[in-house]
């Protein structure tokens, strides 16, 4: 994808809070900066997707097993992938789930940028994707192991800011 590409996901998007509209400016004056923006060896900074797994039971998160933090599904895009369906394959890759965009399509919803392992930068957009509430997370060999659904207030609880925007937003669509 392009940078311009990049932008037009971003252009009419409102952020929540102040964390995300940072991340918002960030996000637009960093992309036009890359030859190649979804390319993680391209450049320490690159954009990544990922995705607020909603249900009946609140939504899935993860114990990253680098950070040891418990996050939403996601990483990065391959070669010749959308980010929408970078999100939706490793939305399932990481909980085992089968999951879904919404009926109406890719719901782009939420940004951050914030720093990733390995002295990177994450320039993350995320997109609300749809799961089976009455199936348990079964994440794929070599992920994580440590997968749930978390209750709506759960989830708030053990939150990092960069993530809180997110859930809020995606509790109100959901």
């Amino acid at each position: 994808m392009t940078p311009d590409d990049l932008l037009a996901i971003v252009r009419h998007h409102t952020a929540i809070d102040s964390r995300e509209e940072m991340s918002l400016r960030s996000f637009r004056d960093a992309v036009v900066q890359l030859a190649d923006p979804c390319n993680e060896n391209s450049d320490p900074t690159h954009v990544t997707a990922s995705a607020i797994v909603v249900g009946h039971r609140g939504t899935v998160l993860h114990l990253h097993k680098r950070l040891n933090m418990w996050l939403q599904p996601g990483g990065h895009i391959e070669a010749g992938e959308l980010p929408h369906d970078a999100a939706l394959r490793e939305a399932h890759e990481e909980t085992g789930l089968v999951v879904a965009h919404p009926d109406s399509g890719p719901l782009f919803f939420h940004v951050d940028v914030h720093p990733g392992p390995r002295g990177h930068t994450h320039l993350d957009l995320r997109y609300l994707l749809l799961a089976d509430g009455n199936a348990d997370p079964s994440p794929g060999e070599g992920e994580s192991p440590d997968a749930r659904w978390f209750s709506w207030p759960e989830a708030a609880a053990v939150a990092d800011a960069g993530l809180a925007g997110a859930l809020v937003r995606a509790m109100q669509l959901a």
